[in-house]
């Protein structure tokens, strides 16, 4: 059997830290239950990044549906920075304390692959970013995995499935392995070409057996018109300086006509290799760089307790809103019943946090994957 946990197991609070479930025992045993608020901040990200984007509110919204709480989030897709409530909860502890382990993995896992995703989709300078990575995960949850890689910013994602309840297309070119079965490139491309239906673009590997520019000759001259994109997975051991094999190719398919031949690169890609490959390369594949993505660090602390501000130490307690500008896109955290004044710029503050379950029904509005990607894209304008 697959190890996975049922879904109904996850609605129903199951899958906890033990520790939840001996604490909501004591409350409750002991008459101590009480009205708390919480909130979910991280306080630094991976690699010293300076902002994130949030993912995995739908998921959350459909654990929190039903219980006795009120809770307001920051839209997803939203881009945030360290210290930055991004979820408020209010409500008796022991109605929401056991969901505290399955919230947390919701959120942690998916906004760090958003993350990544996002910032994939910046150094490449807006090129088509497809996620590759799937088969580095377990196979279970490839569908959130692709889902907050599109939202982050990738143009497309390879898993079939995945890709139907995006309400995408699926990408992919072909594997290594047909051209392995054929004997030859061009051979496995011209099959390509034959069977699978002409919406399909048709993307040559043409790295797998003999030189990338006589390769790309080839099937160049061979498909004319139908060839849109060459695409080059070069075997590290075998690079040497990528980007002026890249340039080689180019030169080469230009000195023929094939101008308008784009060339794909896929392959161990990184935030590095993307920046560095962006001049010459018109699309990248990435994999593992954005599905093993290290997670936000999130935790969901208590800061009120019976409506009065009361935290652990290393937390600032009391209810908090968080304001952006419109126009300069600053951020400022300040006390619930505070409100900003002008922006330095001459902006106007709005709130991030919106309301998001009320007496236990979904109030915010849940965009669709595409109108979420969207509104990361428009962000990324306005973060370095």
């Amino acid at each position: 059997m697959f190890h996975l946990s049922n879904p109904r197991d996850i609605k129903e609070g199951k899958i906890t830290d033990v520790y939840f479930e001996r604490t909501i025992k004591i409350i409750k045993e002991k008459n101590i239950d009480k009205e708390v608020t919480a909130e979910v901040i991280a306080k630094k990200f991976p690699s010293n990044y300076d902002w994130a984007v949030l993912a995995g509110i739908d998921e959350v919204a459909y654990l929190l549906e039903g219980l006795n709480i009120r809770a307001w989030s920051m839209p997803e897709g939203t881009i945030f920075h360290p210290l930055e409530s991004v979820m408020v909860i209010e409500g008796r502890y022991s109605e929401f304390a056991k969901y505290e382990t399955s919230l947390l993995g919701l959120l942690c896992q998916a906004s760090g692959i958003a993350s990544r995703s996002a910032r994939c989709k910046k150094a490449a300078g807006g090129k088509p970013i497809y996620h590759f990575g799937a088969r580095r995960m377990h196979p279970g949850i490839a569908p959130m995995i692709d889902r907050a890689s599109f939202i982050g910013g990738c143009d497309g994602v390879a898993v079939s499935k995945s890709a139907g309840e995006l309400g995408e297309e699926p990408v992919g070119t072909i594997p290594h392995a047909l051209i392995l079965l054929t004997g030859d490139t061009l051979k496995a491309t011209q099959l390509f070409d034959e069977v699978i239906e002409p919406r399909v673009k048709r993307v040559a590997l043409i790295d797998t057996l003999g030189d990338e520019k006589v390769v790309a000759i080839k099937v160049a001259e061979s498909l004319g018109k139908n060839l849109s994109a060459i695409r080059l997975d070069t075997p590290r051991s075998r690079r040497g300086n990528f980007l002026e094999i890249l340039k080689e190719v180019r030169w080469e398919l230009d000195l023929r006509g094939f101008k308008e031949v784009k060339i794909f690169v896929s392959g161990g890609m990184d935030e590095e290799e993307i920046h560095l490959l962006s001049p010459l390369a018109d699309a990248f594949g990435v994999g593992t760089w954005i599905s093993n993505s290290p997670v936000i660090d999130f935790s969901l602390d208590i800061i009120e307790v019976e409506k009065k501000p009361f935290a652990k130490k290393g937390k600032y307690s009391g209810k908090k809103r968080v304001w952006r500008c419109s126009s300069c896109f600053s951020t400022q955290i300040l006390p619930a019943k505070e409100s900003p004044k002008e922006c330095s710029c001459g902006g106007k503050f709005f709130p991030l946090l919106k309301p998001l379950i009320k007496e236990g029904k979904i109030v915010m509005e849940l965009p669709s994957p595409q109108n979420i990607r969207k509104h990361v894209l428009e962000q990324l304008k306005k973060v370095s």
